[in-house]
C-alpha cells in the first residue's frame, strides 16, 4: 500500500525500493558555536536550509513522528476492540463464562411459610387463601437462558419421590411473579409436555418457538393467565425405534404417570406461590405430549382442570403395553371420559388444535369423533383447525394465542390471594 507525503506514514530517512535515500552528511562536532541555527532562510553550514521552528539539524521530525505513532495507536487499539467484541460473540455462542449467564444459581423465591419469598413479604396467608406458599425443600435451579424482559428459564434435576424417576425440569415464572403487586398472590401453573423422544430435552424451552415469550405477551393482551411453566422430560429414554412410554405408569417400567401427574406438581409446590386447588393447574402438550396432557386431565379431574392438546393420539398405542391390557385401558382418554361423564363430573376443558397437513391423517378425523362421542357433561372441548397446519410446535404455539389459551384461561384463577 503506498502512502501520500503527508498521510502519517511518511518515513523520512528511507523508502521502499532499490534507490535509497542518501544519508545527511555527518552531525557536526558539538561544543561552543556549534549546532546553533543559522538566521532564517539562510543555508545551514551542514546541509539544506531549516525553515524557522523545524527542528534543529539531523534531529528528527518530531510533531510529524508524534501524529504518526498516535494514529498507529489509534489503529492498534481499535483493532483489539474489533477483536475483542468478536472473541465474546462467540464465547457467548459457546456459552463460556462471563459472556453468558448461564449455569448460574436462580432463585425464585425463599420456600416455605411465612418465610420471605419472591415477592419479598413475611406474612403468612390467612387460613382462608387460595394461595399456597412454597413448602420447600428450595430445587437447585440454574440458568438455562434468560429473555429480553430479564425473567429465566432454569432447569433442575428432580429425583422423583413417588414415581422413583429422575430426570429433568425446566421452569419459568413470568415477570409479574416477582412484582411487588403480587407478592402475596398465587399463581398457576402449566405443564408442557413435548412430543416425539421428550429426552434428553423438552423443546419448549427453546428460543425459537418462543413459548415463554407467547404466555408473557398473550397475558399483557388479556388472552392468557399468568402460567409458571413446567416443562419436564417426557420419556425415561431417548425414542429409539419408536419406543415411548404414553406419559403413564407401564408395568416394569419406569413410572412416568406419577413423575407427570405427582412429581413435578410437587416440585412446583415446593418452589412457587401456586393456586391450591385445580382452578390453578393445567396442562399442554404436542403429539405424544398432547396425549399425555389429555389422559392426565381425564384420568386426574380432582387435580388437574384443563389441558391445550395440539395434534394428539386419542388412545394408548405404546407397544410397551404389550400383555399389558388391564393397565392399558386404565390409561385410555376414551375410557376415563366416559367414566368422568358417568360420574357427571368434576368439569374439565380440552381445547384442541389439529393442523390439516398433519403427518398422520387420521389425527383430525379421531378427535373429531373423540369430541363428538365425550363432548358433553362435564367434559367441555373446543377445536381450533390450523388451515396448512402441520405436525410440529412451530405450527402450534402461534395458534394457541388465536382460541385455546382463552378457552382454558377463562375458567381458570390466579394470581389469587
Amino acid at each position: 500500500m503506498s502512502h501520500s507525503p503527508d498521510d502519517g506514514q511518511h518515513q523520512p530517512y528511507r523508502s521502499e525500493g532499490p534507490y535509497q535515500q542518501q544519508p545527511y552528511p555527518p552531525r557536526p562536532p558539538q561544543g561552543p558555536g556549534y549546532g546553533q541555527q543559522p538566521p532564517y532562510g539562510e543555508p545551514h553550514p551542514y546541509g539544506e536550509p531549516q525553515p524557522y521552528g523545524e527542528p534543529p539539524y539531523g534531529e528528527p521530525h518530531g510533531p510529524r513522528r508524534r501524529r504518526s505513532r498516535v494514529r498507529r495507536w489509534v489503529i492498534a487499539g481499535a483493532s483489539v476492540l474489533a477483536l475483542a467484541g468478536v472473541a465474546s460473540l462467540v464465547m457467548a455462542h459457546y456459552e463460556i463464562p462471563p459472556f453468558t449467564d448461564k449455569g448460574q444459581a436462580v432463585s425464585f423465591g425463599t420456600p416455605g411459610s411465612g418465610s420471605k419469598g419472591a415477592g419479598g413479604t413475611d406474612d403468612k396467608p390467612p387460613a382462608n387463601s387460595k394461595m399456597s406458599m412454597p413448602t420447600g425443600p428450595a430445587a437447585d435451579f440454574k440458568n438455562s437462558m434468560t429473555l429480553p424482559d430479564g425473567t429465566h428459564v432454569a432447569v433442575t434435576t428432580l429425583d422423583g419421590k413417588k414415581s422413583g424417576f429422575k430426570g429433568k425440569v425446566w421452569v419459568w415464572a413470568p415477570k409479574e411473579y416477582n412484582d411487588p403487586k403480587y407478592a402475596k398472590s398465587g399463581f398457576p401453573v402449566m405443564i408442557a409436555l413435548p412430543g416425539g423422544a421428550g429426552y434428553p430435552s423438552n423443546y419448549w424451552m427453546g428460543t425459537d418457538l418462543g413459548l415463554q415469550s407467547s404466555i408473557g405477551k398473550w397475558y399483557t393482551e388479556g388472552k392468557s393467565k399468568p402460567f409458571i411453566l413446567a416443562m419436564p422430560v417426557l420419556n425415561p429414554g431417548p425414542d429409539d425405534k419408536g419406543i415411548y412410554w404414553d406419559g403413564s405408569d407401564i408395568p416394569d417400567q419406569p413410572k412416568m404417570g406419577t413423575w407427570l401427574t405427582d412429581d413435578v406438581p410437587d416440585l412446583m409446590r415446593a418452589n412457587f406461590r401456586t393456586v391450591k386447588s385445580r382452578d390453578g393447574w393445567a396442562y399442554m402438550g404436542s403429539s405424544t405430549g398432547g396425549f399425555a396432557s389429555l389422559k392426565a386431565v381425564l384420568k386426574h379431574p380432582e387435580k388437574f382442570k384443563a389441558a391445550i392438546c395440539s395434534g394428539p393420539d386419542i388412545v394408548p398405542d405404546s407397544s410397551l403395553w404389550k400383555g399389558h391390557d388391564k393397565e392399558k385401558a386404565e390409561n385410555n382418554p376414551e375410557l376415563l371420559a366416559k367414566e368422568l361423564i358417568d360420574k357427571k363430573g368434576p368439569d374439565v376443558y380440552l381445547a384442541f388444535q389439529v393442523g390439516t397437513n398433519e403427518s398422520n391423517k387420521n389425527t383430525l378425523p379421531n378427535v373429531q369423533k373423540f369430541i363428538a362421542a365425550y363432548g358433553k357433561g362435564p367434559i367441555h372441548t373446543e377445536l381450533k383447525v390450523i388451515q396448512g397446519g402441520q405436525h410440529n410446535a412451530k405450527t402450534y404455539v402461534p395458534n394457541m394465542g388465536e382460541g385455546p389459551i382463552q378457552f382454558i384461561s377463562k375458567v381458570m384463577e390466579g394470581p389469587v390471594e
